[in-house]
């Protein structure tokens, strides 16, 4: 396809501005190679900015009513809408993602985050509990923390903003985003959408750039009251640490096991496999990145699994309505994949299918859909989060056993089970440490309006997005006492 390349500046106090700096970067895509356009490389001095016109802007957008909040919502939504085409094809050529597979219904989606955020602003409702003096009216509601800054990974580039952004905008705050910078063409044809529904000047800003510059001066600022952070652990810790004293939404990383005992539909849960491994070519935070089979159907599985790679994983053209799994987004995801593989076969797993990157593609960021057995707990891959396209199978003998592994890893975000027993499977979902639990379904699966984050305690972060969740994070309760004359 051809390329029309473009320089892309950011968005300060809602106007489109240029670094004061001046600098840029390019943005060059992991399915073609090609630079597809430069980007303001934004500084803290630019943070600054977005900042004060934040503050600037918010009370006035916090005293509008609901409704005129959830009308500019939907503007965005319809906007989205309209321009769905030049969306998703950015998608797959900033990201990677298929475009018939995968970035359509990325859009999609995107268009239910901004709808659901607009009718959940205006249900958003106090109280008024008794008090204990007959004179006085108590009124017990919630109000907008004040300005929130967003940071948000490259994997899911509309859809992940979006769950923190319209929300926190729907809530009555103002917003300042610092988006991956891997896909930052992304970010700005999403923030074209939100700029041309016409919200109120200040009430959005989008800083791109390096994530250690301008998303940590959004995190340590004073003038952002609540940060919400997607992606990495070490990332998440480094932005808690900065925003410490502000409420902070972290969604972090997951180690997500898929659990397959030995009266599971088989045939299933290896089908169910293929979108718990390969769905974004495993980049989410939700990826199966590991799978503990019963030895007694653990062969029947692989075979399987082998299988249905084979007949239903094309990793090729992103734009090609055949593929079904695209590069990776970038080179250090790229030698993650590349390490944590090689480490397993060298401490003895065996390789099923794929092993190594695809040759023959415009770039060296096709990787192989790939499956290994034997994979024990010291190696990488059983213990870290890949993400990229790897099964890395594990033989287990009990209940217990899975459990145990799965309660002794650093993560706890996402669990699949696999068992024709519902009981049994709701037993282990309310014992394994995770916080969210799939009964006879991939790891890959959510809803938009559900509570979805990370186990106490660990390594997969606090609180909760998902609808009505992030209003409520996003907000703070105001309680008001009324003497009666």
């Amino acid at each position: 396809m051809s390329v029309t390349t473009r320089d892309y500046g950011m968005v300060i106090g809602g106007a489109w501005a240029e670094s004061e700096s001046g600098a840029r970067f390019e943005a060059r895509s992991p399915a073609t190679g090609d630079v597809i356009g430069t980007v303001a490389e934004g500084t803290r001095e630019d943070a600054g900015r977005a900042i004060a016109a934040a503050n600037a802007a918010r009370r006035d957008w916090a005293a509008r009513s609901a409704f005129e909040r959830a009308a500019a919502l939907e503007r965005v939504a319809d906007v989205i809408e309209q321009r769905r085409d030049e969306l998703a094809r950015t998608l797959t050529l900033d990201q990677g993602k298929p475009l018939h597979g995968e970035a359509y219904g990325e859009v999609e989606e995107l268009v239910v985050y901004w709808r659901m955020a607009a009718a959940d602003a205006t249900r958003l409702a106090g109280s008024m509990p008794p008090s204990v003096d007959a004179a006085k009216r108590i009124l017990a509601y919630r109000v907008p923390r004040g300005v929130v800054g967003i940071i948000t990974p490259w994997n899911w580039p509309y859809t992940m903003p979006a769950e923190l952004i319209a929300p926190a905008l729907a809530a009555g705050n103002a917003v300042v985003w610092v988006p991956a910078q891997s896909t930052s063409v992304c970010a700005v044809k999403l923030a074209e959408c939100i700029v041309d529904a016409e919200l109120p000047a200040g009430v959005f800003s989008m800083v791109t750039g390096p994530g250690p510059v301008v998303g940590d001066e959004v995190a340590a600022n004073r003038g952002t009251q609540a940060i919400g952070f997607i992606g990495s652990i070490a990332a998440g810790l480094r932005v808690a640490e900065r925003a410490a004293g502000k409420m902070t939404l972290l969604e972090l990383g997951g180690n997500g096991p898929m659990i397959v005992f030995e009266d599971a539909d088989v045939a299933a849960a290896a089908e169910a496999s293929l979108v718990a491994s390969f769905l974004c070519a495993g980049q989410s935070c939700t990826a199966g990145e590991r799978f503990l089979v019963h030895e007694a159907v653990h062969d029947e599985f692989v075979e399987a699994l082998r299988a249905a790679v084979e007949r239903s994983v094309r990793l090729g053209d992103p734009f090609s309505e055949e593929t079904t799994m695209g590069p990776l987004n970038n080179e250090p995801t790229a030698e993650k994949t590349d390490r944590h593989v090689a480490d397993a076969l060298e401490r003895g797993a065996q390789l099923v299918v794929g092993g190594a990157r695809a040759d023959g593609f415009p770039t060296d960021l096709y990787w192989q859909p790939t499956v290994l057995t034997d994979v024990t707990d010291e190696m990488e891959v059983a213990r870290e989060e890949t993400f990229g396209p790897v099964v890395p199978i594990t033989r287990i003998s009990s209940d217990d056993e899975a459990l145990q592994i799965a309660n002794t890893s650093d993560y706890g975000l996402l669990t699949a089970v696999w068992t024709r027993d519902l009981a049994r499977g709701l037993r282990f979902a309310e014992a394994v440490d995770a916080g969210w639990v799939n009964v006879n379904e991939s790891t890959n699966y959510w809803e938009s309006h559900l509570p979805f984050g990370g186990r106490a305690g660990s390594g997969s972060g606090v609180g909760r997005v998902g609808g009505s969740q992030v209003l409520e994070a996003f907000t703070e309760p105001k309680t008001v006492v009324v003497t009666l004359g």
